[in-house]
């Protein structure tokens, strides 16, 4: 489930916030601890600590003092927003100059999304 390429804290970070986006982990529910982590994924509690601390940094989990660390509210949308604009950047944005090269319209383009809606 570790893919070497990536450093492993952003990966459990990540883990974390598609739980959230596919509605397993609801905001204000308990989020899986450093020690839970390290375990699952059999790395070192610091590693699993560095990703959720970038969550909490991102407002993504907030820690209740004793208790342990939980969704925020909000986190889910903010989640939302973030992948969207991740997603225009790095798919939208190129499709669109290389439809510019191609001399596709906009109309074009949308036509061809949507045949392949269609098809799919």
């Amino acid at each position: 489930m570790i893919d070497e390429g990536r450093p492993i804290f952003l990966q459990i970070a990540e883990q974390i916030e598609n739980s959230i986006l596919d509605g397993s982990l609801l905001e204000e529910s308990k989020a899986p601890s450093t020690n839970e982590l390290a375990a699952f994924h059999r790395i070192n509690p610091a590693t699993a600590g560095k990703g959720i601390n970038q969550l909490v940094a991102d407002e993504i989990l907030y820690k209740r003092r004793g208790i342990g660390m939980f969704v925020s509210p909000g986190a889910r949308a903010r989640l939302l927003a973030r992948r969207r604009e991740q997603f225009f950047i790095q798919y939208v944005q190129p499709v669109q100059r290389e439809a510019r090269k191609l001399g596709l319209s906009g109309e074009q383009l949308a036509e061809m999304l949507k045949r392949e809606e269609v098809n799919s």
